[in-house]
């Protein structure tokens, strides 16, 4: 239920105008390579939105790749893409220094990390080694690398992928990445219509998706401006302990051996904002927040042995959650 102040007493102070001519944009050109993922795209513009980094979890063959790709091309930035293996160094990811013999001195090297928006497939192949690369750019924005510190330029995203189903060969990202995260998207199997119009638009055509049609919608300068527009959007200090209450239910709820972090909450925080948004609003409600909890909260969460005998998942802990949980009114 939409729930907003009386127009006695409230007026729209920020114009999302503009902001929602970009939404649209972006979604009317991934519909003419994406079926059924509208919702997944306007999450992940969220979290450009937001500064976060986006984990994509499906089956093989749900356009997981493809999803990426297409976000990519709507931004004017640079795009770089690593293929995670088992046999994948952190110098193939953050670069190496190189001696050069004409000048006797080293070089460093940057590797593919140095780009704004990384694609990062299979994530979960790489062992811990490499998956600790990540640790430093993901969170803080720059890598260091023989007592040298190098900053990423913005904006600086990373979108990784992977099979939840699939064992063999892969190695389960460590909780501190995981955290790293400002949302696990889920993506599963789209209704029999959604696939059917799949088969039908690629009937006449075998080759595959030209990506370079898509035009670059948004410029980093943009963003920028779109970041200060949804700052501006209100939350109350109301939903703001309600946000607090979900996270430290989370830490005390007899189904999850480890909770939810501070981050967790400032990522809710944050992205609130942005749903907000997408429904006309320049004020948070609870729904808002709840519409998020899954996507925010499902990689954050480990159960209890016990919940997981009993085939519960951390979304039915979630759901458990919000109905526990006084919602401020």
């Amino acid at each position: 239920m939409d729930i907003q102040p009386s127009e006695e007493h409230y007026a729209q102070h920020v114009d999302l105008t503009e902001f929602h001519a970009i939404v649209e944009n972006i979604k009317s050109q991934g519909s003419g390579f994406l079926v059924g993922q509208e919702e997944v795209l306007e999450l992940m513009f969220a979290c450009l939105i937001c500064r976060g980094h986006i984990l994509l979890e499906g089956v093989p063959g749900i356009a997981k790749t493809l999803t990426a790709k297409v976000l990519s091309k709507t931004i004017d930035a640079k795009f770089s893409r690593i293929q995670f293996t088992p046999d994948l160094l952190p110098s193939d990811i953050l670069g190496t220094s190189i001696f050069k013999m004409d000048t006797s001195e080293f070089v460093f090297d940057k590797g593919p990390i140095f780009s704004n928006v990384i694609l990062i497939d299979e994530i979960n192949r790489a062992p811990a080694k490499t998956q600790s690369a990540l640790f430093e750019v993901m969170e803080e924005r720059q890598i260091t690398i023989d007592g040298n510190t190098y900053k990423m330029t913005e904006p600086f995203i990373v979108i990784a992928t992977q099979n939840p189903v699939e064992q063999e060969g892969t190695y389960r990202l460590p909780e501190a990445q995981l955290d790293r995260f400002l949302m696990k998207i889920k993506i599963g199997y789209l209704s029999q219509d959604q696939e059917l119009l799949i088969l039908q638009r690629y009937k006449d055509q075998m080759h595959q998706p030209d990506l370079s049609i898509l035009d670059a919608i948004i410029t980093p300068s943009k963003l920028i401006e779109l970041r200060e527009t949804i700052n501006k959007i209100l939350i109350t200090d109301e939903l703001i302990a309600y946000i607090r209450d979900i996270v430290v239910s989370t830490r005390e709820h007899g189904k999850i051996y480890l909770g939810a972090s501070p981050r967790s909450g400032l990522a809710l925080l944050q992205l609130c904002k942005v749903i907000a948004a997408y429904n006309g609003r320049d004020f948070v409600i609870p729904e808002d927040i709840q519409k998020l909890l899954p996507h925010v909260l499902n990689h954050r969460l480990i159960l209890t042995p016990e919940a997981e005998m009993e085939n519960l998942t951390a979304e039915d802990v979630i759901e458990d959650i919000v109905k526990e949980v006084e919602v401020p009114r």
